[in-house]
């Protein structure tokens, strides 16, 4: 065999060489990073806590044990994390006092909009709305308005794991003004300020 044709047969098994690792290649799999958790979506969940008349002690006896239920929704926008919420809770009792004996909360619906930030599967947030609050007469307390319209503020955690689930803290201050009252010493109106620090379980989907 002449020397040009063993240089045209080793050009040619290189070439063939290089085509059959660049299809190797091309056939391997890519690595793809995870997608980035999202937040966004509907979700339904309850809480349980504590609602109580004042700092710095939420579980003094004038408090109640609290319970409900929320559902919501959230729009994620990079790490910011808007939406709403709607919630029921059962208040226990928690008493306050008015002029000539107590009145005890018993039922609140709130309706909320919530701002934050999201660290992953860590949620920040903020929360603001108005709440319906029923309020009942308690001890000298001869009659109370029973449903009265306040405002919410509040602010928690809420932390994701596997399966759509998520745990959050939360804490909500609730100012009602106005709320009458009728005892022995007559009419009055007074400003009711509540607390509730709460726990809660939501099911994303």
């Amino acid at each position: 065999m002449s020397p040009q044709a063993m240089m045209l047969l080793t050009a040619g098994a290189l070439a063939m060489g290089l085509n059959g690792s660049a299809m190797a290649a091309d056939l391997s799999p890519a690595y793809n990073d995870p997608p980035a958790f999202q937040w966004s979506g509907a979700y339904v969940g309850v809480h349980g806590g504590t609602a109580f008349t004042g700092m710095p002690n939420p579980f003094a006896g004038r408090n109640g044990l609290s319970g409900g239920v929320q559902a919501g929704y959230n729009q994620q926008m990079g790490p910011a994390v808007l939406g709403a919420e709607i919630e029921g809770s059962y208040l226990g009792g928690a008493e306050h006092d008015v002029e000539g004996g107590k009145i005890k909360e018993k039922w609140r619906g709130a309706a909320k909009a919530k701002a934050g930030l999201s660290f992953d599967q860590t949620l920040l947030f903020g929360t603001g709305g108005v709440a319906m609050t029923k309020f009942e007469k308690g001890d000298k307390v001869d009659s109370s308005d029973g449903w009265k319209l306040g405002y919410l503020l509040g602010g928690g955690i809420e932390q994701a794991f596997a399966g759509g689930l998520s745990a959050k803290v939360e804490y909500d201050y609730v100012r009602t003004p106005g709320v009458e009252t009728t005892s022995a010493f007559g009419k009055s109106k007074t400003t009711i300020g509540s607390h509730e620090l709460k726990a809660g379980i939501n099911y994303r989907f």
